[in-house]
């Protein structure tokens, strides 16, 4: 598979004829080869590993740190896949510097871009990111890191008004310079909107079929999260039932003496042995 370049996401549109980009989330070197096999366009370090590997409720606990060093270990995979990584809560919202040094962060862990949420209101940081020639991905509608002003995860611009806002936020965030806008939670006919009205891809998660592509979480559609299941969550494998099965096996194996066998076992040779047993 040829890497994808940032120029190239950016003038990636369906309507123009291009297939729809394919992006999953990995936060870790086995994950990254799993999906870059796969032949996934774009691979997604996010902040969602905060609920789906290290247990939280909410990704709000994460530092800039915690996802360098997922990111580190999804590029020590080697994919061709274009890795982004997910700017955490707080990490950009104090000040421009503040905003770029971490993004820089995140380039030097090895993410080819970085992803941040957020409209109008974050322009200054988004730009400055920009001049420091770094690609910025955007994120609008139900954005993770505002669930506790959100009152919790909503789908979001279900009204008029809100919905024009958030057509008006991506149109701003592409004329910025955004190589894509990602829309989460927001009703098709909202994301068929903004898809129509800016000229760099969305890439949609419960958002409709009319995304310039779509995004799913690796353990929500290899069926390893079982707390919580989006309705937008497809289910192509049960990895985590499968999982759970072949270890209850093996500890059965182990507690009756199933495991290991002769087979599985190192030797030495018959002298040898006679000669340890005789002391």
């Amino acid at each position: 598979m040829t890497a994808l370049t940032v120029p190239a996401l950016a003038r990636h549109k369906v309507r123009d004829g291009a297939a729809p980009l394919v992006m999953v989330t990995a936060y870790d070197a086995p994950g990254a080869r799993v999906a870059d096999a796969a032949g996934v366009d774009l691979i997604l370090v996010g902040d969602s590993v905060a609920m789906v590997v290290l247990g939280y409720d909410d990704p709000l606990q994460l530092r800039t740190e915690d996802i360098a060093y997922h990111v580190a270990a999804v590029r020590r995979a080697g994919p061709a896949a274009l890795v982004i990584g997910d700017l955490p809560w707080m990490s950009y919202h104090v000040s421009v510097e503040e905003s770029v040094r971490n993004a820089a962060l995140l380039v030097r862990a090895g993410a080819t871009c970085v992803k941040l949420e957020g409209g109008r209101k974050r322009l200054r940081m988004i730009r400055a990111i920009l001049d420091a020639e770094i690609p910025v991905m955007g994120h609008l509608g139900l954005t993770p890191q505002s669930t506790n002003a959100m009152g919790g995860f909503r789908v979001q611009a279900k009204d008029v008004d809100a919905a024009r806002a958030l057509v008006a936020d991506a149109v701003a965030l592409a004329e910025a310079g955004c190589c894509a806008i990602v829309l989460e939670g927001i009703p098709d006919v909202v994301a068929d909107l903004v898809t129509a009205s800016i000229d760099v891809p969305t890439i949609g998660i419960g958002a409709g079929a009319g995304c310039d592509g779509q995004v799913l979480v690796f353990h929500d559609l290899l069926g390893f999260e079982d707390r919580v299941r989006p309705k937008f969550v497809r289910r192509y494998a049960e990895l985590g039932a499968a999982a759970t099965e072949a270890i209850a096996r093996y500890a059965a194996d182990v507690r009756t003496g199933a495991f290991p066998t002769d087979a599985e076992t190192y030797h030495v040779s018959a002298e040898v042995a006679d000669r340890l047993r005789d002391g």
